[in-house]
């Protein structure tokens, strides 16, 4: 009996592709907060766009998850996917993938939640996306298959690297001014 790669195959590219995605996504939280565009970005369209990453980046780890689930390479089991420590490859490293997941949907639902628990609270709790940004990571470099293959590795210090400078550029460059809506130059 030969094994069947199809969902290995998928879920290695649905986490390539959720982390490509969450890349994007802390990318355009950041963009919106910064403004290092100036004003030729509306905020509302930035806005957006973050949500739409974050959603489209939610679907690819679900499928991630999914995958792991349907193939025989690796057992996962649904518990799994929400309970860090409980799949024996690669334990602390998977670990982690599996605690960024649990606080990227609790980032995620926080969303829905912000008028209830206040928007200084909900900025707090997005403070939590370095930590999914860094596990994710840190998941992808020490369980990926694929780390070792250069456009991997290109991958996530591109990612790395475009995160550090957008955080440095939000953290040292004081955001523009907002101008009021139906002012001009």
């Amino acid at each position: 009996m030969t094994h069947d790669p199809t969902f290995w195959l998928l879920a290695r590219a649905a986490g390539l592709t959720a982390y490509a995605v969450l890349t994007a996504s802390v990318l355009a939280g950041l963009v919106l907060k910064s403004r290092p565009f100036g004003t030729t970005l509306r905020p509302a369209a930035v806005t957006d766009l973050h949500r739409t990453l974050t959603t489209l980046g939610l679907g690819a780890l679900a499928l991630h998850g999914l995958a792991l689930i349907a193939d025989s390479t690796v057992h996962v089991d649904l518990p799994s996917l929400v309970v860090p420590g409980l799949v024996g490859y690669r334990q602390l490293p998977v670990a982690l993938g599996v605690l960024a997941g649990d606080l990227m949907l609790l980032v995620i639902a926080s969303f829905r939640l912000r008028k209830l628990i206040g928007a200084r609270n909900w900025r707090r709790l997005h403070w939590l996306t370095y930590v999914v940004f860094a596990a994710s990571t840190a998941h992808g470099l020490l369980a990926g298959t694929d780390t070792s293959r250069p456009w991997a590795l290109g991958l996530y210090l591109g990612a790395v690297g475009a995160v550090a400078a957008a955080t440095a550029w939000r953290a040292l460059v004081p955001p523009l001014p907002t101008r009021p809506r139906g002012a001009t130059r």
